[in-house]
């Protein structure tokens, strides 16, 4: 469980690490396998402790729209709070690559906040995080162009993978981003015209 003491809120206490290690279970996730499912009653809320989950929300038409990535050292704090107050998540999640994740059981977050300060430190500053993140989407969508909104996603997807080359189809691209996929595919073709990118079968690098 090294991804716990990469957590600058853990570092100045091996109690509340010890604590989680004691009431956490790990879970291994493949590629594209769910986290977190929408509608379902959350009963652990995840510590990210290597790879990366997409996260996301879908609409009646199943058209997805993706919020944020949870990295190492990350927990999905709209899971925490679905659990918190027992209502079910409005998200899901799936591995974006190979996981691993420590699942705190939701009755044992009440006891680690009385316990341990660094953990409520821990959860206060993961949701600024994710808010500013929400924010940045509800701003992309409402004032920036798509191929604006292209262009932030693909470096965000490299930032995430650490490779300036992404594997992801047109399609994917087009569901990320909640429009059609002519658009997408329209948008990169200009993108490359202009030295931007460099496109290949279902591969787009950054230039």
């Amino acid at each position: 469980m090294d991804g716990l003491n990469k957590i600058k809120e853990f570092k100045a206490s091996d109690d509340v690490i010890a604590d989680l290690k004691k009431v956490g279970v790990i879970k291994k996730l493949d590629e594209g396998d769910t986290l977190i499912q929408e509608h379902s009653f959350i009963r652990s809320i995840p510590i990210i402790l290597k790879g990366s989950i997409r996260v996301y929300q879908t609409d009646d038409d199943y058209r997805e729209m993706l919020l944020y990535y949870l990295k190492e050292g990350d927990t999905c704090i709209m899971s925490f709070m679905a659990g918190l107050y027992n209502v079910t998540s409005k998200l899901k999640a799936v591995a974006h690559k190979e996981s691993e994740v420590l699942m705190v059981p939701v009755e044992k977050a009440g006891v680690l906040m009385k316990n341990h300060p660094q953990w409520t430190e821990y959860v206060f500053r993961v949701y600024h995080q994710r808010f500013e993140e929400l924010l940045e989407v509800v701003n992309a969508v409402a004032f920036k162009k798509m191929d604006e909104r292209l262009l932030e996603f693909i470096k965000k997807r490299i930032e995430v993978s650490g490779d300036k080359t992404i594997q992801i189809t047109h399609e994917e691209l087009a569901n990320e981003l909640g429009t059609a996929r002519v658009v997408v595919s329209r948008l990169l073709k200009q993108m490359e015209s202009e030295g931007l990118v460099e496109l290949g079968r279902n591969r787009i690098t950054l230039l």
